[in-house]
């Protein structure tokens, strides 16, 4: 078959990158390699389109050649392909040269036995040292860009094989001393100092010296350059392309290493020449390349780290984050042999007041403070890995950084951790200055987090950030009672304005310590106890019994479950009252247990429910405590069944127990009809296998709706076209919410499972309703009566919705069209919605422009400027 063409091979990397897996394992998947490779000899094919191929090389070699003999044969094809390029400019070598490194690497067919790789490695020094640059290799405007190339491929081979380039450490430090700026320094710096510090680690760990290593600078002959030996005792896999904090990493066995004087001074002046070329590379280089040295040396006898000190006259007053993030690993490594006292202030101090700059991005924000919270001091106190701030840091300086309600979450969280340090610090010292101490300022803070959360209706995410603040808090104070105290009366009465944050109080229990998951258990039972079993929030209350029921105040807990028994009327509130009864269960409490579940038996609707009040009644009476555990905790594993009757009892166990399943339901909201005295959300249903007796369970978040009446389908199958299901809404309020939706349905096999879907949104247009249409010819009057009847108690807004391509006449046709009491068009509309459950808004569009138009607005309730602001930005991107 001959070349593909230029659409051809579009269609099949288009087909290929949006399912590598699935195409290759469809028809053309086993020939796609072989047609890449033979194409990009063709003639017939663009440069461009050829370096596509090429760039689909880099990105997927194991997909393409996915075992070393066709890496192998691929790697040769494309040094051949190389070879054969005419002399005239090409962009195609240096992707080839990449090419042939990444097929020989990914492949695993890289090593002494490897033709390729006895063909590449020695092409690619040569080029490095400027050998066969100019002969076949292209004019001399590529010369630098192929040589740079070549030094990339050369640090890839010694970062997959580490100490391949050993026995050549003397000529690349001859090829830098010969390199001028114009040079490619940078690649040269990186690959000698990568492979500089791979020698000395693997050198190390054989327990061998340098043997002449940094002074033999003549290439070695042809078949032997390469050191396949070291590289094969560098089988532990080195990763200096990740640069991290040193005093973290493991010293591997560089303090063996003994270099002889000769040595030593080599070593000195490899360090030193790269040191020099610092200033000729990006920050980023500059940083790895101080990395990599500052982690070879740091462990190796009689290299003192005053090699570094020159470049820290330069390198402490820098404003990239990169070469300070450098700086400070330099620090965890050599400490005070490196930097002084004074030094140490100076970091400090240009931390601190950086991280208060007011114009900062906040990833840069976040960077300071985390800095500051892991400065690598001099001479900590206290024992390894434990928290503090660092002993220069003075109070004074962190004023700046306490945290306040108005910052970003993010950055919240980190100065909060900043200010527990301190705390932690300030011990049972009650403050310098009363309301200037942390401790005080602390509490203030948690107070307004915990006041916010408490909104009724308010985001999750604020009750997400009290919660987080309130762990790091319980995690860096947990022996501060003093502080813990006070924050646990808070979540006590952030739980009493807010139930419906029962989930985040059981998830927050099962992660605080004991310091303060103890007494917050215990006040938060009698704060759940002391409720009236019919309150609304009784869900939330069960939940939360759940968790923190035990023998303490047991009278009073069996009390509160025996009134909620009469208010638990469906199966999810059954449900989480029979999970309460099973915590006392396993706490121990005894005879008034025993009477409730004796009640609930014989007064539960639901046969599952009674069945289960039946179980925990015959077990409390049969079973003794460590059993009663074992019998009501999680199966560590499956038994073997000793008879056929025992997996008969099993299985017919299964089939009477509701079980938790992935859902085979997907639900979605289908288009908006504006008709009727009520929204009415039409829902489309689908399923990916028959399913019977479906019945969907609908909660409002926030309570802005009245709650929801189940929907019930005697069967759906997957294929059958099923009705939409109306879902009538009674909003308390006109804000957009979301429905949480739980499944109870019978699967063929008979087994009744519940599952949890997919929650779907309610936009606030989906509350819209129109009014009553008024006569023919008295749209503008009526309107008019409506727009004066919002004022006084009501309130006026301008804006600007911009419109789209189409203009306003189709921008109203899309999305107002139901509510349009009077339009003249293509310019001026005035509409009327209701917005339930008694409210209205009225728009007025008129004067229409290419690029937007003006609308005036009037409501009679301000609380959804917002919200109509938000919408009617949104009409030009919808049409």
């Amino acid at each position: 078959m001959g070349p593909l063409s230029r659409e051809t091979w579009a269609q099949r990397l288009g087909a290929f990158r949006a399912s590598p897996s699935a195409f290759m394992a469809g028809p053309e998947g086993e020939d796609l390699g072989g047609d890449l490779l033979n194409d990009l000899r063709s003639e017939k094919l663009s440069e461009q389109t050829k370096v596509s191929l090429l760039a689909l090389s880099l990105e997927y070699p194991v997909q393409l050649w996915p075992d070393a003999p066709a890496a192998e044969a691929a790697a040769t094809s494309l040094l051949d392909t190389l070879v054969l390029l005419p002399p005239r400019p090409s962009a195609l070598r240096r992707p080839l040269l990449l090419a042939a490194t990444t097929v020989l690497v990914a492949g695993g067919a890289l090593g002494p036995t490897s033709g390729a790789s006895l063909r590449l490695l020695p092409l690619l020094l040569g080029l490095a040292t400027g050998r066969d640059l100019g002969r076949g290799f292209g004019p001399s405007s590529e010369q630098r860009p192929l040589q740079a190339t070549a030094y990339e491929c050369l640090r890839e081979l010694e970062s997959c094989r580490p100490g391949l380039l050993g026995g050549c450490l003397g000529l690349l430090r001859g090829l830098l001393g010969q390199e001028g700026p114009v040079g490619p320094v940078q690649p040269l710096s990186l690959l000698l100092a990568l492979a500089l510090r791979n020698a000395l680690v693997i050198q190390a760990r054989a327990g061998a010296s340098l043997q002449d290593l940094l002074t033999v600078r003549a290439s070695p002959a042809a078949g032997g350059p390469w050191n396949w030996t070291l590289a094969a005792e560098g089988g532990a896999h080195l990763q200096p392309q990740a640069p991290s904090w040193p005093a973290a990493e493991r010293e591997c066995g560089l303090s063996a290493l003994k270099p002889g004087p000769e040595e030593a001074r080599e070593l000195r002046a490899a360090v030193a020449q790269l040191l020099d070329t610092l200033y000729l590379l990006t920050p980023v280089a500059q940083a790895q390349l101080l990395w990599l040295l500052g982690w070879a040396l740091r462990g190796l006898r009689g290299q003192p780290p005053v090699l570094f000190k020159p470049q820290l006259v330069r390198l402490l007053g820098t404003a990239q984050l990169t070469l300070l993030h450098a700086v400070l690993a330099l620090k965890a490594a050599f400490g005070e042999a490196l930097f002084t006292a004074q030094d140490e202030a100076l970091l400090l101090r240009r931390l601190t007041v950086a991280a208060q700059h007011p114009a900062l991005p906040l990833p840069t924000h976040l960077f300071y403070l985390h800095c500051l919270l892991n400065f690598p001091e001099n001479c900590p106190l206290g024992p390894a890995g434990e928290e503090a701030t660092p002993l220069l840091l003075e109070p004074q300086l962190c004023r700046g950084l306490l945290p306040s309600l108005l910052h970003d979450p993010m950055a919240l969280l980190a100065r909060l951790h900043l200010l527990c340090l301190l705390c932690a610090e300030d011990g049972e010292e009650e403050g310098r200055g009363q309301g200037q101490s942390p401790r005080r300022y602390l509490e203030e803070l948690l107070a307004g987090l915990q006041q916010r959360a408490a909104l009724s209706g308010g985001p999750r995410a604020l009750a997400t950030l009290c919660f987080q603040a309130s762990y790091l808090v319980a995690r860096c104070l947990a022996g501060q009672p003093t502080v813990l105290t006070p924050l646990t009366h808070g979540l006590a009465q952030l739980y009493r304005a807010r139930p419906a944050l029962a989930p985040h109080f059981v998830d927050f229990l099962d992660q605080v310590g004991p310091e303060l998951g103890e007494p917050l258990r215990v006040v938060l039972q009698q704060e759940v106890v002391s409720r009236p079993a019919g309150d609304e929030a009784l869900r939330w209350h069960l939940q939360m019994l759940a968790r923190v029921a035990d023998k303490d105040a047991q009278s009073a807990t069996l009390s509160f479950l025996q009134a909620a028994a009469a208010h638990c009327t469906d199966w999810g509130l059954q449900q989480a009252l029979l999970r309460a009864c099973r915590t006392l269960l396993l706490a121990g409490v005894g005879g008034g247990l025993a009477d409730l579940l004796q009640a609930l038996a014989r007064q539960l609707e639901d046969p599952d429910g009674r069945d289960h009040a039946r179980l925990y009644y015959t077990l409390l009476g049969h079973l003794s405590g460590p059993k009663l555990a074992v019998a009501l905790g999680p199966s560590l594993a499956t038994p073997a069944l000793a008879s056929s009757l025992v997996a008969e009892n099993q299985g017919f166990a299964a089939t009477l127990m509701v079980q938790e399943a992935p859902a085979p339901i997907r639900l979605s909201v289908g288009p908006y009809r504006a008709e009727g005295p009520t929204p009415v959300l039409q829902l489309q249903v689908e399923v990916l296998e028959p399913v019977y007796s479906l019945e969907l369970r609908f909660r409002v978040e926030g309570q802005l709706c009245a709650p929801l009446e189940a929907v019930h389908i005697p069967c759906l199958c997957p294929g059958r076209p099923t009705q939409p299901l109306l879902l009538p809404l009674q909003p308390r309020r006109p804000a957009p919410t979301q429905l949480d939706i739980r499944a109870l349905y019978t699967k063929p096999t008979g087994l009744t499972c519940y599952s949890h879907l997919s929650p779907l949104p309610v936009r606030f247009a989906d509350l819209f309703l129109p009014f009553p249409q008024p006569p023919e010819g008295a749209g503008l009057g009526f309107f008019e009566e409506l727009w004066d009847s919002c004022l006084p108690e009501g309130t006026e807004s301008r804006l600007w919705c911009p419109l789209g391509p189409r203009g306003l006449e189709a921008l109203v046709s899309c999305h107002l069209e139901p509510f349009v009491v009077v339009a003249q068009p293509p310019t001026s509309y005035h509409v009327a919605i209701r917005l339930p459950p008694d409210s209205r808004l009225l728009l007025r569009l008129e004067a229409a422009q290419e690029d937007g138009v003006p609308v005036v607005l009037r409501t009679d309730d301000w609380t959804v400027l917002p919200l109509v602001g938000d919408y009617l930005r949104g009409l030009a991107a919808a049409v």
